[in-house]
């Protein structure tokens, strides 16, 4: 090959790569954000109803509960824990899964449940999100949860694989706070999800 074939190669490589470069650092930018700062899922299971459906695209907050450097599990800066109430996306301890649940107990809570029903503290938890139509899943025993761990249930309790089988989930595992609906039933919707305290 000439040195004259060889320029004008060079020159278009040259020209991609600069027209490239904005475009692969949007990219990256935009990769880092939904990785630290926020990213939306999709809802695969009715474990969640009547809050959100399956389908429902959700918009995470990943700084809620600390920041973490982009592309990794390495916590930059500390959030507040979960709180109960709050709806949350974490990996299931027992496979990997990543689900969406809330919580209904943090470290220190003692809890139990039965028919369905949420006990915390001495008290039956006022949980207008619970839907037991499925009827109301296994119950628990009465246990204090123990420290830097939460519990997490699904509001469609007999539809829901959740802490009751699973076990605790530890509080710096959360990915992020559920901060809404987006995109429901094929069309663009928001539903807020309110932390509810159970």
């Amino acid at each position: 090959m000439s040195d004259m074939t060889r320029t004008p190669f060079r020159r278009r490589v040259r020209r991609w790569l600069r027209e490239a470069a904005p475009t692969a650092a949007a990219l990256l930018i935009l990769l880092a954000a939904r990785s630290s700062l926020a990213d939306q899922y999709v809802v695969p299971s009715g474990s969640m109803e009547a809050t959100l459906q399956v389908g429902d695209h959700i918009l995470v907050d990943k700084r809620a509960y600390g920041w973490r450097l982009p592309f990794t599990d390495i916590e930059l800066l500390d959030g507040a824990p979960p709180r109960a109430g709050e709806v949350v996306i974490f990996d299931s301890p027992s496979d990997g899964t990543r689900l969406v649940k809330r919580v209904v107990a943090t470290a220190g809570d003692r809890v139990a449940v039965r028919g369905g029903r949420l006990w915390r503290n001495g008290a039956w938890a006022d949980e207008p999100y619970a839907d037991l139509r499925s009827g109301p899943g296994p119950d628990l025993s009465p246990r204090v949860v123990p420290p830097g761990q939460i519990l997490v249930m699904g509001d469609h309790r007999g539809n829901s694989n959740d802490g009751r089988m699973f076990g605790y989930v530890p509080a710096d595992a959360v990915y992020g706070r559920v901060l809404g609906v987006f995109w429901r039933a094929s069309r663009p919707a928001w539903a807020e999800v309110e932390p509810n305290d159970a």
